[in-house]
C-alpha cells in the first residue's frame, strides 16, 4: 500500500480540505485527490464526502483513519530512527488563536531555535488525541482527559497551566462599565457559549461551572465562527461569553467590546498535557520545563473536581521532566 497515499488520506482527514494537506504536504491538490482516489480503489469503499466546507469521512474513512495513522507514524518513527533529531516537535492544540497556542508562541519567541510544528487536530473528543499520541502521530496534545484512568498504559497526562475566565461583553451589556466581576454577579445574565461538543473536556467544564454557582450557560445553535461571535456581542445589550484570559481575539474597534477579568474566585480552566510515559520527543523537556515557570493565578482559584488537575502541583512536571532522558 502506497504509504503517500496514506499520509494524504491522514492529513486531508485531519484539516478537512484536500488543498489544506496538499499545502502542508508541499503537492498538487491534484496529486492528493489522485492518491486518495487510488487509495479508494484499492480498498473499495469511499473515505471521504464533498461538503460546502471540504471534506468529511465517511463511515468507512472513520474506520480506516486510526489504522492509517498508525502506519504513518511507524514510517516516520522508522525514518527518525537512522536520521534522530530530523522531525519537528509536533503539539496539537484546540486553536492557534488558543491560550495553549499563545504559550506555545511565547516559548518559540524566546527559544527560536526549536524546531516546532503546531498542529490542530480538529477533533472535539480527547480520545482521538489520546490515540494520536500512542501512535506517534503528534508528539503530545494540549488536552485533558476528565478520567486519566482511562488512558492506555504508554500515554500520561500531566498538568501544564490553568487558562483564567474573563467575561466578553459589548458596550450595551449591563456589565459593561464593570471592571472586575465575582461570579455571583453573572448570574441570570446569560453566557452564550455556542457550538459546546458534546464529550468534549470543555462541555463538562461549562456543566461544573453552571451547576458550582448557579450560572446561565447557553450553548444552542451552532458555532459560525469566532467573527460571527463577536458580530453579536457587539449588537446585543443581553449576551456575554466567557473567553480564556490569553486567548487572541480580534474585532473592529468601532465594536467596543470589553473584556472583564472575573475574581473572588478566579475562575480558571485546566489545561493539561498529553505526552508519551516512554521516550517522548527531546524537545518536550524545555517547554514542560517552561510551563513551570508560568506565574500562579490570584488566589482564590476555582477549578474542576477533574482528578488529573490539581491547583498547582508541580511534582507532575517534575516527575514528567524526570522520566525524560
Amino acid at each position: 500500500m502506497d504509504t503517500e497515499a496514506l499520509r494524504s488520506f491522514v492529513r486531508a482527514a485531519e484539516l478537512g480540505q484536500f488543498q489544506h494537506a496538499a499545502d502542508e504536504l508541499g503537492v498538487t491538490q491534484q496529486a492528493v485527490s489522485k492518491r486518495i482516489a487510488a487509495l479508494e480503489r484499492e480498498l473499495e469503499v469511499r473515505l471521504f464526502t464533498r461538503t460546502a466546507r471540504g471534506v468529511e469521512l465517511t463511515l468507512d474513512g472513520q474506520a480506516f483513519l486510526p489504522h492509517a495513522r498508525s502506519v504513518v507514524a511507524g514510517v516516520e518513527r522508522a525514518v527518525t530512527a537512522v536520521r534522530p533529531g530530523s522531525r519537528a516537535l509536533r503539539i496539537d492544540v484546540l486553536g492557534l488563536r488558543s491560550a495553549q497556542a499563545v504559550v506555545l508562541h511565547d516559548y518559540w519567541r524566546s527559544h527560536p531555535e526549536t524546531n516546532l510544528d503546531v498542529v490542530t487536530l480538529r477533533v472535539n473528543d480527547p480520545r482521538v488525541a489520546v490515540a494520536a499520541v500512542e501512535a506517534g502521530d503528534i508528539d503530545a496534545s494540549f488536552r485533558s482527559v476528565t478520567d486519566p484512568a482511562t488512558l492506555p498504559p504508554g500515554v500520561q497526562l500531566i498538568h501544564a497551566f490553568d487558562s483564567p475566565l474573563e467575561l466578553l461583553v459589548g458596550p450595551r451589556h449591563p456589565l459593561a462599565s464593570a471592571r472586575r466581576l465575582t461570579p455571583p454577579r453573572l448570574r441570570k445574565h446569560r453566557i452564550w457559549v455556542p457550538g459546546i461538543a458534546p464529550r468534549s473536556e470543555w462541555a463538562e467544564f461549562y456543566d461544573q461551572l453552571a451547576t458550582d454557582f448557579d450560572l446561565r450557560i447557553d450553548a444552542a445553535g451552532p458555532h459560525f465562527g469566532d467573527e460571527v461571535l463577536m458580530d453579536t456581542l457587539a449588537d446585543s445589550a443581553d449576551v456575554a461569553t466567557l473567553v480564556g484570559a490569553r486567548d487572541r481575539y480580534i474585532w473592529p474597534a468601532n465594536y467596543d467590546l470589553r473584556r472583564i477579568p472575573i475574581v473572588n474566585p478566579t475562575l480558571a480552566y485546566p489545561l493539561s498535557l498529553i505526552l508519551p510515559r516512554t521516550n517522548p520527543h527531546p524537545e518536550l523537556r524545555a517547554i514542560i520545563a517552561y510551563l513551570g515557570t508560568l506565574p500562579r493565578l490570584p488566589e482564590p482559584v476555582w477549578l474542576p473536581p477533574w482528578p488529573a488537575t490539581p491547583q498547582r502541583g508541580d511534582s507532575d512536571i517534575a516527575n514528567a521532566l524526570r522520566s525524560q532522558p
